[in-house]
């Protein structure tokens, strides 16, 4: 599937410096590696829906036998292990006599220290590759994750490593041993090592994968077969907030647009950004926070949310409307499936303008049957017009006014708002007041 950077900043999918982010949400990796292949995976959407199901069960595989998964590999494990082959120390000796172990000890007194706590961090991390593989390698593995076992199987199938099996913590080893093995894993097996860093830091990525969907109580999308696009979902909710409100939606072949109004505050954009979150988390082959998810596979997914003025070039915020939407009917002019999110269409110009341009754009858009839109807008009046076309819905949000105050319920009405609340808000806010009092 295919997105861009716009729509995944809009969807708050990437931001690692940011607690407010799809990923940091999802992120229980354990290793700093795990890390970096969780975000690869995140921002690598699978082609497929063979390759979404491999994952899904991948995960729910990984779910159902967590309570074994090896507690000794660690992030200071790896970390010491990347680091024992990039440092410079005295060659280590490969098998020595008590003189020899000796003479290291004593005539590369730091090395000797760092080579043996190096060995005991590796033989913890060869034990546990060890234990993922007598757990996790069975007949009921699921292809993805068998494929990735059989690689770590077959690179730590060593006769060096019968140590490891007799005993069971490094410390066990005598200084002999812990050299022995030291002086094969830096000269003989560095890049099968490296392989297998890597090899686990994929599984890391799936165990947090399978975490999250455990903590946040995801479920696992159906995917359909046909080739008509649908979107169908039942208590959807916005991973990203604390106390979200579920919604019910369903968009299809001949109903395919969805025309959204509101007033400010009342949970269109929220809606639009959790109905794109979870449509991308299905087609990487996550759980999905809803109740309930069937869909149709996409190729690709456009937003237009937060678009910005560039002071720089002096192009204006309504020029860049415009480029974003001219971009988007370029990209969803080749016949594949989209799914298009535009949240509040042209906001930088004035209201009759605003109109026009927005019903040209939709009668536009109404004519591409095999994507999704959902587009937003506080342009009421262009809404009834509109009623002519077939595959066009309308839905609002609905907000009470009690004693001058706003009440929201976040529940999604068929129809078209007609709330005109600004005044309230601004006197709300004591804006109206203070104006007065100049």
């Amino acid at each position: 599937m295919e997105i861009d950077i716009t729509t995944l900043a809009d969807l708050a999918i990437l931001d690692t410096q940011d607690d407010f982010s799809l990923f940091n949400k999802i992120n229980f990796c354990q290793t700093s590696g795990g890390r970096e292949t969780l975000l690869k995976n995140l921002i690598t959407p699978l082609p497929s829906i063979e390759a979404i199901t491999g994952i899904q069960q991948t995960i729910q595989f990984i779910d159902r036998h967590i309570a074994h998964w090896p507690a000794q590999i660690t992030n200071g494990s790896v970390m010491m292990i990347e680091k024992f082959y990039h440092a410079t120390v005295d060659e280590i000796p490969v098998n020595p006599s008590p003189a020899g172990v000796l003479s290291y000890k004593l005539f590369s007194s730091a090395d000797f220290s760092f080579v043996k706590y190096s060995t005991e961090h590796a033989f913890d991390f060869i034990k546990g590759i060890k234990q993922l593989l007598h757990f996790f390698y069975t007949e009921d593995t699921p292809s993805s994750l068998k494929k990735i076992l059989m690689q770590a199987a077959e690179g730590i199938n060593k006769p060096e490593f019968a140590i490891i099996d007799k005993f069971s913590k490094s410390k066990n080893l005598n200084n002999k041993e812990q050299l022995h093995l030291a002086n094969f894993l830096r000269y003989r097996y560095k890049q099968n090592m490296l392989a297998l860093l890597a090899i686990y830091y994929q599984l890391d990525a799936w165990y947090s994968m399978a975490k999250a969907v455990k903590h946040f109580g995801l479920v696992f999308p159906t995917f359909t077969q046909k080739q008509k696009p649908l979107l169908q979902v039942k208590g959807l909710f916005h991973i990203l907030l604390q106390q979200p409100v579920d919604y019910d939606m369903e968009l299809k072949a001949g109903k395919n647009f969805l025309f959204l109004t509101g007033a400010n505050m009342a949970g269109k954009s929220t809606f639009i950004r959790a109905v794109g979150t979870a449509m991308y988390l299905a087609h990487i082959g996550m759980g999905v926070p809803a109740k309930e998810m069937k869909l149709s596979l996409f190729d690709g997914l456009l937003s237009n949310i937060n678009v910005m003025d560039n002071i720089v070039k002096g192009e204006s915020y309504f020029y860049n409307e415009v480029q974003r939407i001219k971009a988007t009917v370029q990209k969803i002019s080749d016949g594949r499936n989209w799914l298009i999110l535009i949240d509040e269409l042209f906001k930088g110009t004035n209201v009759q303008d605003a109109m026009k341009c927005s019903t040209a754009v939709i009668e536009g858009l109404l004519k591409m049957q095999q994507s999704v839109f959902i587009l937003s807008t506080h342009l009421y009046e262009i809404g009834e017009p509109l009623k002519k076309y077939p595959n066009i819905v309308f839905n609002y949000f609905e907000t009470d006014v009690k004693n001058d105050r706003l009440v929201f319920n976040y529940q999604l009405k068929e129809g078209i708002s007609n709330d005109r609340l600004g005044y309230i808000i601004l006197k709300n806010e004591g804006v109206v007041d203070m104006l007065q009092r100049l």
